[in-house]
């Protein structure tokens, strides 16, 4: 056998007893006339001592770093300890050794600090995925995966494949798709989600059903995106909205409980999609702080429980809050300190291009009771207090306001409100924070198409107080401008998302079951008869079948276990993830096809302007 025990399993116990050890080798330190070797492998690193006699061996054998190596000796307690690691305690005697593969210079140290950029250790991922910063972060998402196939285990939830070879149909993202040699001119696409799978198994009585299952969707890439990503996906069958979210809470507490052993025991926090919008200028906020956004300006409208309080700015003469079409605010604790450099450097973090104002007005509310504006040459100190107390801003905070086109302010103050959470140190990686939003809108306006598309996606069923308000399409709308006065912009979605941190990590909805509501949802979308049979005729058949009611759920698998394991990028618990770009740059794809494999697709590439 090649080895009686791991690295990281030998103690003061085990003190005295002849092992056999193989692994990577870590560093090598000589002393004279002795050699102490660290040797590595997934459990752990053994400090390995080669006396006098194998010290000559080495002269002859040497090893270098990442060589596979045997080695045998006694256990033995060292004289001076590493508390660092589990076996600092003991070292190994080495009374015999085998290299068995030597190896050449790795191109990046293999530690926790490498040397190695984002670049080198994509290209050579099998090196990277040797060091103990990675080994962590594929553990977790096992104990993730363990954990949660646990849960829905001991639930009754079934874990049932489905196809990867399936029909393009509109999901909201490009599908990628696959030729089929056997149907010259036809092409599969890969799932974007197992959802019309996961209904029709609710049909056939499957009622909870699950899978840890891979997505894929064709579309621009960025830190918590890849082309091929990992859902939880689950369905349920005979439930309503309540029943969902009661059971994926218990199912994210149990992961929190398993896998970073925090007993989450407080009630998870639920609001709709208006009042996160309104309250923190996003669908997914990060409600673990305050500094929430006050609308002193509304564009053209008031919403239901929010007052207009215009009257704080109007009248001033102040051209940059009386000609926005909204005006939004927050405080943030304890920085009315803040220098002249400090404020000038949040103005131009405010004016970069991906948040795109044009500048930043701000109040301080000085701990003594006065304030002081950059528009103070407008504001008397009253109604700078007025407007600062509007916000709920206390002595020792500033005030923050942005002002211009709603949307463009709204998204720049959400994003303000984050990084300053994130400076103050409110957004902290070891503390989670749960929340539900829910009542989404059912459809959303396509200035670009001229059309009213689903928000989520065609299956997701309208609240029932709303299902009547369902009209045909209207192809009248001139532009985005008018949404609010249409019909559809009242109609609300069956949906939720369960938000982490201000992050989504799960999406979901009760589902259409009744093939009537389904067409009609569908030509609302502007689908006629002959397409709705097209695409989604099979679906529209089963519902003909006795289609139970049925709703579910899919979690982000990848993006759950980067907020468990405290990173901002999902590639980190990826073994071999994408770059930005899409390309794996270890295999080099994806890559050109020989033209007889062109042949035999009977597919003719044309390059434009080529």
């Amino acid at each position: 056998m090649y080895r009686t025990h791991t690295n990281g399993e030998l103690r003061l116990s085990h003190a005295g007893q002849t092992v056999t050890l193989a692994g990577w080798v870590q560093t090598v330190r000589k002393f004279g006339s002795i050699t102490f070797v660290d040797l590595r492998d997934r459990y752990g690193i053994t400090q390995l001592l080669f006396g006098e006699e194998l010290n000559k061996e080495l002269e002859s054998q040497p090893l270098g770093r990442e060589f596979v190596i045997q080695v045998s000796g006694a256990v033995s307690e060292r004289t001076n300890k590493n508390p660092n690691i589990p076996t600092g305690d003991i070292e190994i005697l080495v009374s015999n050794f085998t290299i068995l593969n030597k190896s050449a210079v790795p191109p990046f140290t293999i530690q926790d600090d490498t040397d190695g950029g984002d670049d080198l250790r994509m290209k050579y991922r099998y090196l990277d995925l040797r060091r103990n910063a990675v080994r962590k972060n594929l553990e977790l998402r096992y104990a993730v995966n363990r954990a949660a196939r646990n849960y829905l285990h001991n639930q009754g939830f079934m874990d049932i494949e489905t196809p990867f070879l399936i029909k393009s149909t509109p999901e909201g993202a490009r599908d990628f798709v696959v030729p089929s040699r056997m149907n010259p001119g036809q092409f599969y696409a890969l799932p974007q989600s197992p959802q019309t799978f996961k209904q029709l198994l609710m049909v056939s009585g499957y009622d909870r059903y699950y899978q840890i299952v891979k997505c894929f969707r064709d579309e621009d890439l960025r830190a918590d995106r890849q082309p091929e990503f990992t859902q939880i996906d689950c369905e349920m069958a005979f439930v309503e909205q309540e029943d969902i979210l009661n059971m994926f809470e218990g199912l994210v507490k149990t992961i929190f409980k398993d896998v970073k052993h925090i007993d989450y025991t407080e009630t998870v926090q639920r609001m709709t999609w208006e009042e996160a919008m309104w309250t923190y200028g996003n669908d997914k906020p990060d409600i673990r702080f305050g500094m929430q956004l006050c609308n002193l300006k509304f564009p053209g409208h008031t919403f239901p429980g929010r007052k207009n309080i215009a009257e704080l700015i109007n009248g001033a003469d102040f051209k940059v809050f009386d000609e926005a079409e909204t005006v939004i605010a927050i405080a943030a604790p304890g920085c009315s300190e803040y220098t002249r450099k400090q404020t000038d450097e949040l103005t131009e973090w405010v004016k970069r291009p991906q948040i795109g104002m044009k500048g930043l007005v701000f109040i301080k509310c000085n701990a003594d009771g006065s304030f002081k504006s950059s528009a103070d040459k407008f504001y008397s100190e009253e109604k700078l207090k007025a407007i600062a107390e509007a916000t709920g801003a206390k002595a020792g905070d500033l005030v923050l306001i942005l002002a211009g086109a709603e949307e463009r302010t709204r998204k720049a103050t959400s994003e303000l409100r984050l990084e300053l959470g994130k400076r103050l140190g409110f957004r902290k990686d070891d503390e989670f924070k749960l929340l539900w939003v829910l009542d989404f809108p059912l459809f959303e306006y396509d200035e670009e198409g001229n059309r009213w598309v689903a928000r989520h996606h065609p299956f997701t069923s309208p609240k029932p107080s709303d299902i009547d308000t369902m009209i045909s399409n209207d192809p009248s709308i001139p532009n985005a401008a008018e949404y609010l006065k249409h019909p559809y912009a009242g109609i609300r979605a069956n949906a939720y998302d369960m938000v982490l941190n201000g992050n989504e990590i799960g999406g979901g909805s009760i589902r259409i079951y009744q093939r009537e509501l389904q067409e009609k949802m569908f030509a609302a979308l502007g689908m006629d008869e002959e397409e709705q049979q097209h695409k989604f005729g099979f679906l529209l058949g089963a519902f003909e079948y006795g289609a139970p009611p049925h709703g579910g759920i899919a979690f982000g698998f990848d993006r759950l276990c980067s907020i468990l394991g405290g990173s901002e990028s999902i590639r980190d618990f990826i073994a071999f993830p994408k770059n930005n770009s899409g390309r794996d740059v270890m295999l080099d794809a994806p890559a050109a096809i020989d033209n007889k494999q062109f042949d035999e697709l009977q597919i003719r590439l044309d390059l434009k302007g080529e």
